[in-house]
């Protein structure tokens, strides 16, 4: 490989700044995120000084980039106060080259939505909204452990919908008890809420959750895989028939309204990952380089305010790790691979044999030459088909 660190035109997938806010005011049953609850007011000033420091940290591996995406996450990056993301955008602004149409993204939960916190988060440069929603079904947002109901979901859109430019927000389905006729209701009426973007996710059981117990012991019935797979081609479907298709398995979006920050995930570009529990990829030199930081809270703070950073990982990728990575970010888009972006990657050839049995099998289907999809039947059992091609 011969990228090189200093202009993003050399790395496919563009450049962006994740921070992760690890804070909530209560942590739901289904999440496995790094996401911690405090019963006493955050040292915001601290925290956020903090922030400041980690960033300096990695501009200094990262000089010369023009950011094209940033990303507040979390946690309940809407707990903050507005002063201290104008911080961390100001932090940004100093140490890197922003894009004239640099996108800016937040999560917020409905529960913490205030107009004039809104307000203040726009002054700072917020330009797009990601609202976790997640149900609009009282019932379900009660067993989801959400804090809001559905008139504060509501309020909340319209709030976001009226401060900025771009909003997204999530719901979750295949939910206990969930029919495809209830999905679809449910369905259309996010479709005529939202502006240009929907993200919807199949619950998922994870280890060490609360559901993973209830599951664990027969108390949470979740649709099995028939019903599952029934009600994710229903989403495409619905979706789809109303202008919104999927530009990424569980991401939906009126043609130019792609979340530009996961497509630098999925696109396999670099990353800086800041706070705690953050992971990044950047290309160091010719190398790409994996990073993570610290997970606990106050763990990372004391590790930022001694050393700069709270990093515990930076390892740098083979080229096979590189390639497999590449694969099993990139089959994830509608758009697909580049096939000889694989093999510079990966350092090895593409086995046109396992291309055309997947071909056969109605699993992945060419674009053109040297591009290569997943297909809607290959989505539903794409760990299985990046695992065949990886093999």
């Amino acid at each position: 490989m011969t990228q090189e660190i200093g202009h993003n035109s050399a790395i496919p997938g563009g450049f962006g700044i994740y921070l992760h806010w690890p804070f909530c005011a209560a942590k739901c049953p289904y999440c496995d995120f790094n996401s911690h609850v405090r019963h006493q007011p955050v040292d915001q000033e601290r925290f956020a000084a903090a922030f400041e420091r980690e960033l300096a940290h990695f501009a200094e591996l990262t000089g010369g980039r023009t950011v094209n995406s940033i990303f507040l996450g979390g946690g309940t990056p809407s707990l903050m106060d507005p002063r201290t993301v104008e911080r961390l955008m100001n932090a940004i602004s100093r140490h890197w080259s922003l894009d004239s149409n640099v996108e800016v993204s937040m999560e917020a939960n409905p529960s913490s939505v205030e107009a004039e916190r809104f307000r203040g988060y726009r002054a700072a440069g917020v330009n797009r909204v990601s609202l976790g929603v997640q149900s609009l079904h009282d019932r379900d947002l009660r067993l989801l452990g959400r804090l809001h109901d559905v008139d504060t979901a509501l309020k909340a859109i319209e709030t976001a919908r009226e401060t900025f430019p771009r909003l997204s927000f999530d719901l979750i389905y295949a939910r206990p008890d969930q029919t495809p006729e209830a999905w679809s209701a449910e369905l259309e009426r996010a479709i005529s809420l939202a502006a240009d973007h929907l993200s919807l996710y199949q619950l998922t059981i994870e280890e060490g959750t609360p559901f993973y117990n209830l599951h664990k012991a027969g108390k949470l019935k979740v649709p099995d895989p028939d019903l599952g797979a029934e009600l994710y081609e229903l989403t495409q479907d619905v979706t789809a028939a109303h202008g919104l298709p999927a530009y990424e398995v569980s991401n939906h979006a009126r043609p130019g309204a792609e979340c530009r920050h996961n497509l630098v995930y999925w696109r396999y570009g670099d990353y800086v990952g800041v706070g705690p529990g953050a992971h990044g990829r950047l290309t160091v030199g010719v190398n790409k380089v994996a990073t993570a930081i610290e997970r606990h809270p106050e763990s990372w703070l004391e590790a930022v305010e001694a050393h700069g950073h709270g990093m515990v990982e930076n390892t740098g990728l083979t080229c096979e790790e590189q390639g497999d990575e590449y694969l099993l970010m990139g089959l994830r888009l509608v758009e697909g691979i580049d096939l000889n972006r694989y093999r510079m990657l990966s350092t090895r050839e593409v086995d046109e044999n396992k291309i055309d049995d997947l071909i056969s099998h109605g699993m992945v289907e060419r674009l053109d030459a040297t591009h290569v999809r997943a297909t809607r039947e290959g989505f539903s059992v794409l760990d299985a088909v990046v695992a065949d091609l990886a093999a």
